[in-house]
């Protein structure tokens, strides 16, 4: 009985791929191929969904690193100025800042390189647009007015003790900020420039506030990326390090990693300073989060203005014309860059190569510099003859 029934199956079999035109094993071939073509569509869809799901909530959550981020980089933040004002209950105060014949305030302008402002009831205001240079200044003419005795002499030499406390200060604060971050072995070379951002800032913005907030920023988005957060930390606190160099030509990126090369920082914070404004590729994660947490503190509204930081290359460029001719030992761009006082060695100049000197310098900014209005050179050459009785 089975095999009869196991020979009508077979005859009907060879029926069916006769009609169908195929044979038993090429009929199953297609049908699991139909079955597989049918499941990948399904599986198709569902990773087509679960790709639009995940690229939703990455896009959330690095809205929400980023906002963490910002949150723990949070601080106070106050605008700077050119100006600084300090304010008298007594206009007879200015009669003594003036002197006889205004050698008094002639004396504490030279000294101190700021302009002085007198023309406004019960205010005195300093102007210059080197904040550390103004800072001084203003602590100098305060305690000339509580000692009163406000004289040539005595203005040299509390312009001398207030710079001497004034350093003090930007080193304290230089600290307080690598403390602030949790950097607590910084080389107090370092430290010292660091605390230099106290009273300088970049279109408009605190230097030591932007520092403090993009480090935070940054060490923020380590911790959440599991970046390394040591190079992350050091190469946000640095990254602007070398607009305190004064020296060199070069951008202050170029300055900045000369100078950590010089102490020996690990290279790669190193390479995060020396990418920060993509001036190279970015090296290594650590390097773009500094990029980024740069980018989000400088970015924010309100926190830059930038026809100040042209405006402050300018001035710095005023000065630098001056210092590189012969002779010169110091120079000064007061008065929003109308005027160039220019200080040479009375050793080196004679009265006549002065004269020149000038000349000399008018040519420089004027073919090499582009400034609103005129610009006024003045050089002085000052022969002082000093003894001491004892």
């Amino acid at each position: 009985m089975s095999d009869s029934i196991n020979k009508i199956r077979d005859e009907l079999i060879g029926k069916l791929e006769k009609s169908a035109g195929m044979s038993r094993n090429d009929a199953k071939q297609e049908l699991l191929n139909q079955i597989k073509h049918s499941e990948a569509e399904e599986i198709a869809r569902e990773i087509k969904a679960v790709e639009e799901k995940v690229k939703v909530e990455a896009d959330k959550r690095a809205r929400e690193i980023v906002a963490d981020a910002i949150k723990h980089g949070a601080t106070d933040w106050v605008s700077e100025f050119t100006v600084s004002t300090i304010q008298i209950q007594d206009d007879s105060v200015k009669a003594r800042i003036i002197g006889k014949e205004g050698r008094n305030i002639r004396a504490f302008e030279r000294v101190t390189n700021v302009d002085v402002n007198l023309d406004e009831e019960g205010l005195i205001t300093l102007s210059s647009f080197d904040p550390v240079r103004r800072e001084i200044a203003r602590v100098a003419l305060e305690d000339l007015i509580k000692d009163g005795r406000i004289q040539p002499a005595r203005i040299e030499e509390i312009y001398e003790q207030t710079k001497e406390s004034i350093e003090k200060l930007m080193f304290e604060a230089g600290e307080k900020l690598c403390h602030g971050v949790g950097v607590f072995s910084m080389p107090k070379e370092l430290i010292a420039m660091l605390g230099r951002f106290k009273y300088r800032f970049s279109y408009g913005q605190n230097m030591i506030k932007h520092t403090l907030e993009e480090t935070k920023i940054g060490i923020a988005l380590a911790e959440e990326l599991r970046a390394d957060v040591d190079i992350v930390r050091l190469g946000c606190l640095l990254h602007d390090i070398g607009k305190i160099v004064s020296e060199d030509e070069g951008t202050h990126v170029d300055k900045g990693v000369k100078l950590l090369k010089k102490y020996n920082m690990p290279e790669a914070v190193i390479g995060c300073v020396a990418a920060h404004h993509e001036d190279i590729p970015f090296p290594s994660l650590s390097a773009v989060l500094v990029y980024v947490a740069d980018a989000v503190s400088g970015a924010r509204p309100g926190a830059r203005h930038e026809d100040y930081g042209d405006y402050l290359k300018r001035l710095t460029k005023l000065e630098d014309i001056a210092k590189r001719h012969t002779g010169v030992s110091d120079a000064y761009a007061v008065s929003a860059g109308r005027d160039l006082r220019v200080v040479v060695d009375p050793g080196e100049l004679s009265d006549a190569e002065a004269t020149v000197l000038a000349r000399d310098i008018k040519k420089e900014v004027e073919e090499t510099m582009v400034y609103p209005g005129q610009v006024k050179i003045i050089v002085i050459r000052e022969l002082r003859a000093i003894e001491i009785a004892q």
